[in-house]
């Protein structure tokens, strides 16, 4: 199985709402996720905001578990979120994670090993046709497990 399957297999796997979404990976430089409108609309047709959150957060997930899933003692969680909507989606909601400086990684990783746990933050946007619709920042946590 190719890094990006295992990658969408993990996803489907342990958050079983990215399956009922619709998730799949596209990309993993940028990692680059998406879901469709159909099963993640609301009452005027457009993609609910809600889903657009989750899709942004679960890009944003994905990037870390990515970048840490050699080390099967770590867990991801987000801690905290912010998203500003600029756009209606209407057919795909597409979210794009790039990869974040290697400084962050490094300070990431420094943290886990001194205290079993590190933060980052990421950043996702969100867009329809080469338009942004939305911005997501999101805190996420990288705890080992004991």
């Amino acid at each position: 199985m190719n890094l990006r399957n295992q990658v969408e297999s993990f996803l489907s796997d342990k958050i079983p709402l990215a399956t009922a979404m619709g998730v799949r990976v596209v990309t993993l430089e940028p990692l680059m996720i998406e879901a469709p409108v159909a099963l993640n609309s609301n009452h005027l047709g457009t993609a609910f905001g809600g889903s657009i959150n989750a899709v942004a957060t679960l890009a944003g997930y994905a990037l870390l578990w990515l970048a840490l899933h050699d080390d099967l003692s770590l867990h991801v969680v987000i801690a905290e979120s912010s998203i500003h909507f600029l756009r209606p989606v209407r057919k795909t909601i597409r979210a794009i994670c790039c990869r974040p400086e290697d400084s962050a990684l490094t300070t990431l990783k420094s943290e886990l090993a001194a205290n079993n746990r590190g933060r980052i933050r990421l950043r996702v946007r969100v867009e329809e046709s080469g338009a942004s619709a939305a911005e997501f920042e999101g805190l996420f946590v990288a705890i080992r497990s004991k």
